[in-house]
């Protein structure tokens, strides 16, 4: 028994997806579902697919996929946006109103939801500029048993060292099916909470192949009895029940 006190565990894996997409109902969740896998969609509050599939996002959540916060205007610096108005332009307070409006959108979607996670905008942690910049992680700790952003690639989660406010995620676009794998593979042999992200399968832009997702898909269950494959927040519980015990 390892020291994360799971017999059968030897790394954990997230698999996190952004905005809430028709594309991600459609190729996403059925897959993680049908072969007994579970993960986290990352809704932003106030997009169409959101709002006026409302009843469907209900459904992947009673399936028991994690319903995670991913804001309601979906702020991002300006230099995603090439205009003024973004995280250097806004205060603290614009920011922790934005995810609790968010967060009153989204619960009735998981109302037996105990537990919600975050995903920052584009990976943006902070906000204002130079002198001025001020990180929002500490907000997210404040209202958020996890909060998502992005790491360098090919670095996990160390449990007993990672922030849970801001765990680092590895971006998986227009990876390769053997790609994806062979992370999961490296970095759960070293105990590593691995945590993906992914957009669209099969989509226009930010996207993964549905042939490489699926192959991801079938790995993922075949393994599940070595690796805990689960959602952002029930891993992180996990992780901060060690902390606790220790």
């Amino acid at each position: 028994m390892n020291s994360f006190g799971e017999a059968a565990w030897r790394g954990a894996v997230s698999l996190t997806f952004d905005d809430g997409t028709d594309n991600q109902l459609q190729y996403a969740f059925p897959p993680l579902t049908e072969r007994g896998l579970t993960g986290t969609i990352y809704l932003h509050a106030r997009d169409r697919a959101v709002v006026e599939r409302k009843e469907d996002w209900m459904a992947v959540a009673a399936s028991g996929h994690e319903i995670g916060n991913h804001s309601l205007a979906h702020i991002c610096a300006n230099n995603f946006s090439d205009r003024r108005g973004g995280l250097e332009d806004v205060s603290l307070d614009d920011i922790e109103a934005d995810m609790l409006a968010a967060q009153k959108r989204l619960q009735p979607i998981a109302p037996e939801q105990e537990s919600w996670t975050f995903a920052y905008p584009c990976a943006c942690t902070s906000v204002g500029e130079g002198q001025n910049r001020q990180s929002y992680v500490p907000l997210v700790a404040k209202h958020f048993l996890a909060g998502r952003g992005w790491g360098e690639y090919g670095f996990g989660n160390t449990p007993e060292y990672t922030d849970l406010a801001n765990v680092w995620g590895i971006r998986t676009d227009r990876m390769g099916a053997f790609e994806m794998i062979g992370l999961v593979e490296e970095l759960t042999a070293r105990n590593k909470w691995v945590v993906l992200i992914f957009h669209d399968i099969s989509g226009d832009r930010i996207t993964v192949a549905r042939d490489d997702y699926l192959m991801l898909c079938d790995y993922l269950a075949r393994k599940k009895e070595e690796i805990l494959v689960a959602p952002m927040a029930h891993v992180a519980r996990r992780v901060a029940e060690i902390r606790r015990a220790s």
